[in-house]
């Protein structure tokens, strides 16, 4: 299917996020497409809304015609992200700016097949230096994640990392693996792997984006690391399809080439420390489904407890 663009002009700035087109809520990746003010004449991407899919209601800005033609290129950058797609841009990547570690050395990895699993993850694991290394699976843009955003505010995440196809982050690596050789090299004690919001589905066990999982656990143990899978549990109703140990994750553990660590029980002082924290799953908070965060921040504990 080919891109649904429409023209339009920009009525309202929100914030370096968000701004309305015509009136409709859009979505800006500033860095990609230059900044926005009202009155500018863009373009923008409406088909994920038109379908009901992929950005949550949000038209996505594609080209701002006013002020974003003729920008000039990040200094020094010369590999593509996005390439040979209509949204290739130049970035400087990890791999040329400074060492990758060897091995891991057994630095925990805590590997999550949701987005919304990062929050407990990181909340227990408060006092160590984090990082945040996003996957494909979901969103590729890290900028999108109001989640990352309140746990960096919050001093729970350190430096947040693009691998592979996603972009806009503090850096940006190639892989996950270099990724988390890189992310080793800076000193970090603890590495959350997870894809973007608004994850990938086809109604297939394989083809999901939460398998992404499994994939940040085999790189992990390839480099020497110890992985973690944060186990997608939920007790919110009997109706619920999820309801107990997802397929999802039976299917992260069976694509693992190792057996990687899972909790076996959860920490008591997961609501306090999860409090204030973005905390939403499929719409409902810890109050209405406690075990499918309280799981995310055991594997959070678990990890913690590996840090030397």
């Amino acid at each position: 299917m080919p891109l649904s663009l429409r023209r339009g002009t920009i009525t309202r700035v929100v914030d370096e996020l968000h701004c309305e087109v015509d009136g409709v809520p859009t979505i800006v990746y500033a860095n990609v497409t230059g900044p926005v003010e009202e009155g500018d004449d863009v373009l923008v991407n409406v088909q994920a809304r038109e379908l009901s899919l992929g950005s949550g209601g949000f038209d996505i800005l594609y080209a701002n015609l006013t002020r974003g033609l003729g920008l000039a290129k990040e200094e020094g950058a010369h590999v593509m992200v996005l390439p040979y797609t209509p949204l290739q841009h130049a970035v400087r990547h990890v791999e040329e700016e400074g060492e990758l570690a060897e091995s891991l050395d057994g630095m925990p990895v805590v590997c999550c097949s949701l987005h919304s699993q990062v929050a407990p993850v990181c909340a227990a694991l408060a006092g160590v230096r984090v990082a945040y290394v996003q996957v494909p699976g979901g969103a590729l843009p890290l900028a999108l994640s109001d989640t990352v955003r309140a746990l960096r505010e919050r001093g729970l995440v350190e430096l947040a990392v693009a691998a592979g196809p996603c972009v806009d982050a503090d850096a940006q690596a190639v892989n996950v693996y270099s990724a988390l050789a890189w992310c080793k090299a800076r000193g970090v004690d603890v590495v959350v792997c997870a894809l973007g919001p608004g994850i990938v589905g086809t109604g297939t066990v394989l083809g999901h984006g939460g398998v992404a999982a499994a994939q940040a656990a085999n790189a992990t143990v390839a480099l020497g690391g110890r992985a973690v899978v944060a186990p997608r549990i939920s007790g919110a109703d009997e109706r619920e399809r999820h309801l107990g140990l997802s397929h999802h994750t039976q299917t992260v553990l069976r694509l693992c080439l190792r057996e990687p660590l899972v909790p076996e029980h959860v920490d008591d002082g997961w609501w306090e420390a999860c409090a204030g924290l973005p905390l939403s799953h499929m719409g409902r908070g810890p109050a209405e489904d406690p075990s499918f965060f309280a799981w995310a921040f055991a594997a959070g504990a678990l990890a913690r407890g590996l840090v030397a």
